[in-house]
Formats: C-alpha cells, sequence, structure tokens
C-alpha cells in the first residue's frame, strides 16, 4: 500500500524539523533532506499537531497523486478538516490526482490566544499591495516565504537580501511587522522527480500547478499560531472567470485553515486592472511615490523590458498614473518595442499572460489614448488574436525525454543520471520566475 509517514516533528528554538518516510513506490519523490523551515518568532510552545500542518502541506498533494495514504502521530482536528476540503477541490482540478486519507493517532483541538492579528503574505507586486490596500486598517504582518521562487540555494542569497530589505522598507513606512520564513520545501520533495511524471498533465510546474496554494498557507501555520493571527491573506493571481488548472484558487486557499486561523484568497473579484485602479486610488490619496516591484528578471528593482514590466507599466498608464514615477522607465516609443517583441515571439507567454493582455485592452476600449503612439498600441492589440501569441511548443525535446526516462527508471539510477544532466545544463539562464 502507497505511504507516507510523518516519523517526527520538532521545533528547536525558531527552526522546525521533520522527518519523513515513505513506501518503496514513493521514495523518488522525497530525497533524504530532512523537511526544514526557519521562522523568525520561537515555535517551541506551539503544539505538535500544529507544527506538523507544513510538512502535511508539502505532501499531501504528492500523496493524491498517487492514491497514498498519510500517517501522523498528530494533528490539529481543524487542518485534517481542512485537508479533506482541500483534496476534493484539487481532485476536482486535476483529473490524475487520485487522492488518499490521512491517518492521525491523535486529534487535537487547541485553543490559542486570541491575538486579533492578520497576515498577509506579500511580495510588493500589483496583487499583494492591492490587498494590503484592501486590509490595511487591520495592519497586517507582511510574510515573505523564501522557498519557491527564491530558492534557499545560496545563488539566491542576493535576491532574498533585496526582498527582505524592500519588504522591510515597506513594513517601516506603513508602521506594520514583518515575518520571514526559509523552507527547503522544493528541495526536500524531488521537484524534478514530479515533474517527470506530472509536467504533462499540467500547464506549469507542480508547485504552481497543484501545491503552492496549501503549500505556501501551511507553512506559515506555526508562526500564525504563535503571533495570533486570526486571518491569513493570500492575494489571488487570476480572477473570477478564469478557469485555469492553478494551484491557487479560492476553492483551495479559502478552505485552509488551522486553530485560531482562517486562510483568505484575496481580491479574486477583481480583474489585474482593477487592483491597479485600487493601488490608483491610493496613490492618489495617501501615498504618490508607492514603489511596485514585479519584474521577472531582477529584484532589486524592476528591468524595465521584460514582458510583465511592459504589461504593469501599460496597467499603471491605464489606471492613470505615470509609471515612471512607481518604478518602471516607460515611454511611447515603447509601444513599438512591446509590440514587435510580442508579434516576434520573443517572451514566452502562457494562458495567464493572454488573460492579463486580454484584461488591458478591455480597459483601453473605454480608455481615451494619451498619444498617438498608445492609440496605435492599443488599436493593434484590438485586433490581434491573443490565443496565436502564446507559446504552444512545450518543453525542449531533452526535457521530454528525460522526463519519459525517469517515469520508467528506478529511482537509484534516476538520482544518479538526473544530478549530472542539471549540472551539464546549469549554464542554461533561468527565465519565467
Amino acid at each position: 500500500m502507497s505511504s507516507i509517514v510523518i516519523d517526527y516533528v520538532s521545533a528547536d528554538g525558531t527552526t522546525l524539523e521533520a522527518d519523513v518516510t515513505t513506501s518503496a513506490d514513493l521514495e523518488r519523490f522525497v530525497t533524504d533532506e530532512p523537511f526544514r523551515t526557519d521562522y523568525d518568532v520561537p515555535i517551541e510552545d506551539v503544539p505538535d499537531g500544529v507544527l506538523v500542518i507544513p510538512v502535511l502541506a508539502q505532501v499531501c498533494p504528492v500523496a493524491w497523486a498517487n492514491g497514498a495514504d498519510v500517517y501522523v502521530d498528530e494533528v490539529d482536528a481543524t487542518f485534517a478538516s481542512a485537508l479533506a476540503d482541500v483534496e476534493e477541490s484539487l481532485c476536482r482540478m486535476h483529473d490524475f490526482l487520485e487522492g488518499g486519507t490521512l491517518y492521525a493517532k491523535e486529534t487535537i483541538d487547541p485553543d490559542p490566544d486570541a491575538g486579533g492579528e492578520s497576515g498577509l503574505l506579500f511580495t510588493g507586486g500589483v496583487d499583494s499591495t492591492c490587498s494590503y490596500v484592501r486590509h490595511r486598517e487591520e495592519s497586517p504582518t507582511l510574510i515573505s516565504i523564501r522557498g519557491w521562487t527564491i530558492t534557499p540555494d545560496p545563488a539566491d542569497d542576493e535576491d532574498w537580501a533585496h526582498l527582505r530589505e524592500r519588504v522591510s522598507a515597506f513594513a517601516d513606512d506603513h508602521d506594520l511587522e514583518t515575518a520571514f520564513l526559509e523552507s527547503n520545501m522544493l528541495s526536500f520533495l524531488d521537484h524534478a522527480m514530479l515533474l517527470a511524471h506530472y509536467k504533462r498533465y499540467v500547464d506549469g510546474a507542480w508547485y504552481s500547478s497543484v501545491g503552492h496554494g496549501l503549500g505556501l498557507l501551511g507553512l506559515c501555520a506555526p508562526m500564525a499560531y504563535a503571533r495570533g493571527m486570526d486571518d491569513l491573506y493570500v492575494a489571488a493571481t487570476h480572477w473570477e472567470g478564469i478557469d485555469l488548472e492553478w494551484g491557487s484558487r479560492p476553492d483551495i486557499d479559502d478552505h485552509v485553515r488551522w486553530a485560531g486561523t482562517q486562510c483568505h484568497h484575496d481580491s479574486y473579484d477583481l480583474t489585474r486592472q482593477e487592483r491597479l485602479d485600487v493601488i490608483a486610488d491610493f496613490v492618489r490619496e495617501e501615498e504618490p511615490g508607492l514603489q511596485l516591484q514585479t519584474c521577472n528578471d531582477r529584484m532589486d528593482g524592476n528591468c524595465g523590458e521584460c514582458e510583465k514590466c511592459y504589461r504593469t507599466a501599460v496597467g499603471l498608464r491605464l489606471a492613470g498614473l505615470d509609471p515612471t514615477d512607481h518604478g518602471y522607465p516607460f515611454a511611447d516609443e515603447d509601444y513599438r518595442e512591446i509590440r514587435t517583441a510580442l508579434e516576434d515571439g520573443r517572451w514566452v507567454l502562457g494562458q495567464d499572460e493572454r488573460y492579463m493582455w486580454a484584461d488591458i485592452r478591455e480597459r483601453a476600449r473605454t480608455t481615451d489614448p494619451s498619444s498617438s503612439a498608445e492609440a496605435a498600441f492599443f488599436e493593434w492589440l484590438d485586433e490581434t488574436d491573443l490565443g496565436d501569441l502564446v507559446s504552444e511548443s512545450g518543453p525542449p525535446l531533452s526535457h521530454r525525454l528525460l522526463r519519459a526516462g525517469a517515469r520508467n527508471a528506478p529511482a537509484s539510477v534516476y538520482n544518479v543520471v538526473y544530478p549530472a544532466w542539471t549540472t551539464a545544463k546549469s549554464g542554461l539562464r533561468r527565465v519565467g520566475r
């Protein structure tokens, strides 16, 4: 019988560790590295049934993909119920998920101190900034996580330092607290092997398409319990009417909860352009110098030249703001560059970007252009079939062959071959973060 067993969880000061054992058929999906997350508040007094939540949030989707059961000594009863609801949503969204059962020797129902606090996963981009503006009266703690787009690898130390500095500065300017979490959740799991098996079923990667809503929120559980957070917000990427297979949606995130804390998928009722409108109102009323950070290529500011920078700059213009005032150098001449890059396929676009450019197009249809260059670009955008701009080629053949081989290779063989292959490919530029 396929199974994943949480052998132990321990809290030492601000560090959480857990060890996991799997049945032989699932060994390939979990590395020999113990699960570890570092917080910036003491978690030693957090009950074991809550301490186990971060690791359960990572391994349960893997179990569900294999029809496996998960075993744990103790779990928070509220979270156990939440897992059942999330499982139902994910299995409904992804046909390849089979589901499984969580078995616990003991379920607990702790009574945490009512702190009346709230938290917000925050990067300083459009979505999380909009969520801050909407909930600023709650003075939410700004939570940033290292472990997904910024990995624990020393090569990402500089990016993490830039993010911490930017979020800390925003918090200082708005009299907010911060929480910084560092986790090895994607090196504890063998993410490459998960891709080898499941990339064929999903539009993105494993974590983005399946795991990140439950995974990122679950990581916060010990910290939220220790801080007395009643509400935890994660900003929506998509909006109502977009039906993409994405790991963070209302029917996932709104189910996530544990003793004392309810999670919320925030601003799903607004399109990305409408979120920029919320930010624009805030800029005009309270903070004219607000800076955004959305770049795909840099963490120490916006390059102003990638697809996401250009898309954000155009959205800011449509919201009545000058992009240059908010972190995006932009001039009328850039409209020609955007059109050329889109027509030439210079950017790898997915369905996400198609919906977001369609959102811009809808707003442009009801907005008077501010220049002839802007008018020409909006006219072109209005006549363009955005579906033709979406990349349909898939990963390179070498990647597909490796994944096909990995699905059938013994884990011992794969564990030797794959690191050698990734080393040989290490010079390739990382894109699309």
